[in-house]
């Protein structure tokens, strides 16, 4: 008997049906031993050695594989090609007690793809362990772990309990924190737009004025901001009043043709997807998290659906790119296939060459194949894949683009600008992107040719400020610069998410709540080297020579530790509690003292500053807020007025004669809209037991009123039901049956 043995229960189930009777495929369902979670595990004074455990988890489950290597005439360690991957099969090695290095029968084999031809290659050419490899995830982890461990200990004290940080999560927080800083200090810029609507032969087409004399009116402004700079256009018309003089000037100005420029351009299909451009891509066109796309991604790896689904390469075989042009061919024509593939570079730094991008396993099993064998979610994602794989080996779309420049005469001179494109050939479009372009067609025209003024638009615009980040921008930023790796970027995120420092507005944007706001600004005090981006990705590219036999782990950790213990040690006794927390601009009321804004076990309150001498506390304004929208409950055991009060779960309503009476209510978060079925109650936002938000009436269950989109207050003009904000800020009707959308 030859023993296998991969991380999960699904990839084992898909490699057996690959192989012969001799081979018996278990799953380790992940990590056997790691540190231990009560204590650091690290043994600083004699070279960071680890001391790892099984955890109770796993026990059982490392005594069968253990009484079945026992059993076998060979150990197989198939295991994922990455740095994790590898280092479960070193963990596997040890925690089972078998010897890597003498006994022949251990070997371990890697493929970037569950096919049949890919598991049958691999156990042809086994090879050992890569013990550089193990060391990098070694030392992430070594470090990760003391810096977690020394440094969340100091958010407790000087903040309060249950606080995290980490070398690159904290990093990610204050590229959040600073935008959302970046934005509330922007102070926009008022300016007017002017276009001239024209005629030629009865065909009417928009000019956007763009010189006024030889002075160009857009220009474009540059902000230098934390993680990159941001561009933002206005024009140089900054009032009404000179609006209207330029207006004035056209409307009686004569127009012709200076400049005519026709040609055609080509737009190229982008490289298939690694890990952090899928994670954008699911972002941006399935509303998926990093966390949720990842998830999804793994379970079509496991089910030999897509190639290893971490990775930073954008490389694919030959022989994937010479099934994918049968392909194009069979499906679109044979204009729509190239000649010869074509090959992308990977621009990321430290990416692994040697792998693949995500894409289908079998790429002639097309969405459409395997629908009713996988979930919804596994669909679209799979149907993304599919897509992104198909088109990059396509035709380029291609356009006939016409750029016109307009003369307008009167008292000076005027220059517009129309553009005009026209798609002649739709290319890789057809596959990846159905919607192609909207087309904005010219008429016919020549140099010297005379216009005739329909009317001329103005309007007041302002300049935008950063936007927030989702997380499929947040993500480019950590690959920019060179902060985390594949495997981490969904992690890092959820993290943040999980440790309530970050949340996600309507706009699935993410917004610094007040705690990460106060655990950003104590680290960038204190702590700069932790959270500078710079650094942090330096500290990546030690990992990537250790990895690579450059470089040994235990120097990159001293060199990293020793200078962080000595100075967080002497942080610990300068920073005072006192100095995180915000003070407010009134006395306390009972003995005159500060009143400052403290963190207790259930959020943030108000209180005096010299507690316990002092026990004075008052609501947030928050608080105060949410009390006013709710001044009218009452209890429904006693009748008495509720009020706001905290609890480990959040803010709730809590009968004013506690601890008399324990009548509790949740906090409706209204929208101010009438229920639309019932007429009497009013709809809230509410969430299922699964977590999702959806608004229904606050009469229920005498009421059933639902709906999963939020509710514009507009009827539908085809049914007559309600409105609600879908996927993108688009307004679609709430009734399954009608088709409605704008």
């Amino acid at each position: 008997m030859k023993l296998i043995i991969v991380e999960s229960p699904t990839k084992a189930r898909t490699i057996s049906k690959f192989l012969e009777k001799i081979y018996t495929v278990k799953s380790s369902y992940g990590h056997v031993r790691d540190l231990p979670k009560s204590e650091m595990g690290i043994d600083i004074e004699n070279d960071f050695n680890p001391r790892y455990i099984i955890p109770t988890k796993a026990r059982t489950k490392v005594s069968e594989l253990k009484e079945l290597s026992k059993k076998s005439d060979e150990v197989i360690l198939a295991t994922d090609e990455d740095r994790e991957g590898e280092a479960i099969a070193w963990h596997l090695v040890e925690a089972l007690g078998l010897n890597a290095s003498r006994d022949t029968n251990v070997k371990r084999i890697a493929f970037h793809e569950i096919t049949k031809n890919a598991i049958l290659k691999a156990l042809e050419s086994p090879r050992n362990i890569d013990m550089d490899l193990v060391d990098a995830q070694q030392a992430r982890r070594i470090l990760d772990r003391l810096v977690g461990y020394e440094l969340s200990p100091f958010l407790w004290k000087k903040v309060k309990r249950g606080l995290s940080a980490g070398r690159v999560q904290s990093v990610a927080l204050r590229i959040i924190v600073e935008r959302e800083r970046e934005i509330e200090k922007f102070e926009k810029e008022n300016y007017w737009a002017i276009t001239a609507v024209l005629s030629r032969d009865k065909n009417n087409f928009e000019a956007g004025l763009a010189k006024i004399g030889e002075k160009n009116v857009e220009e474009i402004v540059t902000l230098k901001l934390f993680a990159g700079d941001y561009k933002t256009k206005k024009t140089v018309i900054d009032s009404e009043a000179r609006a209207r003089e330029i207006i004035a000037d056209l409307e009686k100005a004569n127009y012709k043709v200076k400049n005519i420029t026709e040609k055609e351009t080509s737009r190229y299909p982008s490289a298939p997807f690694t890990t952090s451009t899928l994670q954008q891509a699911a972002n941006a066109n399935l509303g998926f998290s990093a966390k949720f796309t990842m998830s999804v991604a793994q379970k079509l790896y496991e089910q030999g659906h897509i190639t290893y689904m971490r990775t930073d390469s954008v490389n694919l075989s030959l022989e994937l790119m010479l099934a994918a042009k049968k392909i194009i061919t069979k499906l679109f024509g044979k204009n729509y296939a190239l000649p010869n593939p074509r090959f992308y570079k990977t621009k990321s730094k430290g990416a692994q060459e040697a792998h693949e991008a995500i894409r289908p396993t079998y790429p002639g099993e097309t969405p459409e194949d395997l629908k009713n064998k996988l979930d919804p979610a596994e669909y679209k994602l799979y149907n993304l894949i599919w897509k992104k794989m198909i088109a990059c080996q396509m035709q380029p779309a291609i356009f006939d683009s016409v750029k016109a420049e307009i003369e307008a005469s009167y008292k000076g001179n005027y220059l517009l600008r129309a553009n005009g494109s026209t798609l002649k050939f739709d290319g890789f479009l057809k596959a990846y992107n159905s919607k192609a372009p909207g087309e904005n067609i010219l008429p016919k025209m020549k140099i010297g040719d005379k216009l005739n003024l329909i009317k001329i638009n103005f309007e007041e615009k302002a300049t935008t400020p950063p936007p927030r980040y989702s997380e499929a921008t947040l993500i480019k930023v950590l690959e920019e610069n060179g902060i985390g790796r594949p495997s981490t970027y969904a992690p890092i995120i959820s993290t943040i998410i999980e440790r309530k420092y970050v949340d996600k507005n309507e706009e699935k944007r993410l917004c610094p709540l007040e705690i990460g706001k106060v655990v950003n600004d104590l680290l960038v005090e204190h702590f700069p080297e932790i959270v500078d981006i710079k650094f942090t990705a330096n500290i990546e590219e030690y990992f990537d020579e250790i990895a690579e036999g450059k470089n040994e782990w235990v120097p990159v950790i001293r060199k990293f530790y020793t200078p962080f213990h000595k100075h967080l040690e002497a942080k610990t006794k300068e920073v005072k509690r006192e100095n995180v927390l915000e003070k407010l601009d009134r006395p306390c009321p009972d003995c005159g003292g500060d009143l400052i804004v403290k963190f207790g076990r259930f959020g943030k309150f108000i209180a005096c500053a010299n507690f316990p001498n002092c026990k004075y506390t008052e609501k947030t304004a928050e608080e105060k807020k949410v009390d006013e929208e709710n001044s009218g409950v009452v209890c429904d055991l006693c009748g008495a007025p509720m009020t706001v009060k905290r609890g480990r779960y959040g803010t709730f309503l809590g009968c004013s004669k506690y601890p008399e009476c324990k009548g509790i209510k949740k906090i409706e978060n209204k929208i101010g809209m009438k229920c639309p079925k019932c007429e009497k109650g009013e709809i809230v936002e509410r969430k299922s037991k699964r977590g999702k938000t959806f608004y229904g009436c606050n009469r229920w269950p005498e009421c059933d009123f639902a709906l999963w989109n939020k509710p514009t207050g507009e009827t539908c003009p085809q049914c007559g039901s309600l409105l609600g904000y879908s996927f993108k800020n688009k307004i679609k009707c709430s009734r399954k049956e009608c088709d409605f959308e704008k």
